[in-house]
């Protein structure tokens, strides 16, 4: 009897996770692609410093370096949820991607960025929310949130660049380790992140 009664509770258990998993299929398969895609963008956007830096653009660098550590984020964010979700994943798949002219560099991640923001992630909530996927809704919302700034920053670095006016870019930057909300030394920094409320003296300095 007690043999029966653990298999029946194990078997219970297996379904319930089953079903959460099914209920979730189409949030699953987001976080599975936002995980890639943030991955990739980590990985591009750290060439994209080394490359600012052999041009001579050393804020522009520190910057793209920021903003690599913040798609990481992103990226450990949305595999935790998979995880949650009972997905077994065994690393990301990076894409592939040019390390062009600093400039050009500037304009495909403003290009990204601003995909990410007005088109996937806003897809991705929506998928989420209707399959009551709280954890990835707000992981996508961190993610969204948090590029519309890349974009104004890349966006800020492009006329700098072209306008050879580099010497007043930010030159110290920082994110936030839990949202990977980023910031720099041109802005006033609240007590604590306004997306996720972290304290602003955990944030990673570049």
């Amino acid at each position: 009897m007690k043999t029966f009664l653990r298999l029946f509770t194990i078997m219970l258990f297996a379904g319930i996770a089953s079903a959460g998993s099914a209920a979730a299929t189409k949030s699953i398969d987001d976080l599975k692609a936002a995980y890639n895609g943030e991955s990739t963008a980590s990985a591009k956007y750290a060439a994209y410093a080394e490359k600012a830096k052999a041009e001579g653009y050393e804020s522009v660098a520190t910057m793209f370096l920021a903003t690599s550590k913040a798609e990481a984020i992103h990226a450990a964010n949305h595999l935790k949820v998979l995880q949650k979700l009972g997905e077994k994943i065994d690393g990301p798949q990076i894409g592939k991607f040019d390390v062009l002219t600093t400039a050009e560099n500037l304009k495909d991640a403003i290009k990204g960025e601003t995909y990410e923001f007005e088109t996937m992630y806003p897809g991705f909530i929506k998928d989420a929310t209707s399959e009551n996927s709280n954890d990835a809704v707000k992981s996508f919302t961190w993610a969204m949130d948090t590029e519309k700034r890349h974009e104004a920053f890349y966006t800020a670095a492009l006329k700098a660049v072209t306008g050879k006016t580099v010497k007043d870019l930010p030159v110290k930057w920082f994110v936030c380790p839990l949202c990977g909300n980023t910031f720099n030394d041109k802005e006033t920094l609240a007590v604590r992140c306004e997306f996720c409320g972290t304290i602003k003296s955990s944030y990673i300095t570049f």
